[in-house]
């Protein structure tokens, strides 16, 4: 019985130690994202959501290039833009705004695949965005 428990309990770590040291790549980023759901997670209930009839209308999306840009698009708007770097599991968004001001943002990577990315933002008020890569 301990050997079995000793072994699955091996696995077990072996799998989350595995998950835990995830290496994102910089061209894993690259490319346009399509917001498939919006959430604030830590909301009061209910928490607070993005429609998903307001995504279908606005089709907002997150693009990254391979020179460092990135831009937020909504209802067919700038929403935001200016250059990013990838630290570890981060993204550290360099918000260009008016005056040549500029703020720093810093998004962490919950997932990523090659078909799917959920971020946060790691602010006091928690954003959490699933996005589906365009294969356009």
């Amino acid at each position: 019985m301990h050997k079995r428990f000793f072994i699955i309990y091996s696995v077990l770590l072996i799998v989350a130690t595995s998950a835990c040291n995830r290496v994102i790549k910089p061209d894993m980023l690259i490319g346009k994202w399509n917001y498939v759901k919006v959430e604030n997670p830590y909301s009061p209930n209910p928490p607070d959501t993005v429609s998903a009839r307001e995504l279908a209308e606005k089709s907002p999306y997150i693009e990254l290039t391979s020179n460092g840009k990135l831009v937020m698009m909504w209802g067919g708007k700038l929403l935001s833009s200016g250059t990013y770097q990838l630290d570890k599991d981060n993204i550290i968004y360099t918000e260009h705004l008016a005056n040549e001001q500029t703020r720093k943002i810093l998004f962490w990577i919950k997932a990523i695949d090659e078909n799917e990315i959920v971020f946060e933002t790691k602010e006091d008020d928690i954003v959490r965005v699933r996005a589906k890569k365009d294969k356009k």
